[in-house]
């Protein structure tokens, strides 16, 4: 099914996004010197790429899908990914508050640092789940009109964010990759 196999390819770029993340954290425990913008770029990344494209796609195409041939969201797989969907927009909330006092207490790099880590984690873990058992249960309900259907909604997604979006946003992380490493 094409677009699962879009969804896992999404995985991998968040993935990379992630190890920046994590790259950046570690620089700033070493206090080492990581500009404002490559973070205010890291998050940027994970609220239009991760929650509104990729999330979106999830939330407003593909569970309402599942949900119809069968798969439940109550006590089942589609509501623990929307709940870790809230949890990981609260993190990103609480990490960009810490960004715009930064550089004065020392507080607000450890908020930064203990909401990114905890991210990583949960986005990890998250992605994990989603490829390994979410998204093999969505292979055995969905049928060939389904997967049709699921990438023209993808399509819309992406038209809805503006030409070009993703492509500078993937951009930016070589950017950052450059700079941190």
């Amino acid at each position: 099914m094409r677009s699962i196999e879009i969804l896992m390819s999404e995985h991998r770029i968040i993935e990379r996004a992630l190890s920046l993340l994590e790259l950046a954290v570690t620089r700033i425990e070493r206090g080492e010197d990581v500009p404002l913008e490559v973070l205010n770029k890291l998050l940027e990344f994970f609220q239009i790429f991760a929650d509104k494209c990729y999330h979106g796609k999830e939330e407003n195409v593909l569970f309402p899908l599942l949900e119809q041939r069968g798969i439940p969201r109550e006590g089942g797989p589609i509501g623990v990914m929307l709940y870790e969907h809230d949890l990981g927009r609260g993190y990103i909330r609480e990490m960009r508050e810490s960004l715009e006092v930064f550089n004065k207490p020392i507080e607000a790099k450890d908020k930064f640092k203990n909401n990114a880590l905890s991210y990583i984690s949960l986005l990890r873990d998250h992605i994990y789940k989603e490829d390994n058992i979410l998204f093999k249960m969505a292979l055995m309900v969905l049928t060939r009109d389904d997967d049709e259907e699921l990438l023209r909604e993808f399509e819309e997604i992406e038209k809805k964010m503006g030409a070009g979006v993703h492509e500078q946003l993937i951009k930016n992380l070589d950017n950052i990759e450059n700079i941190l490493r």
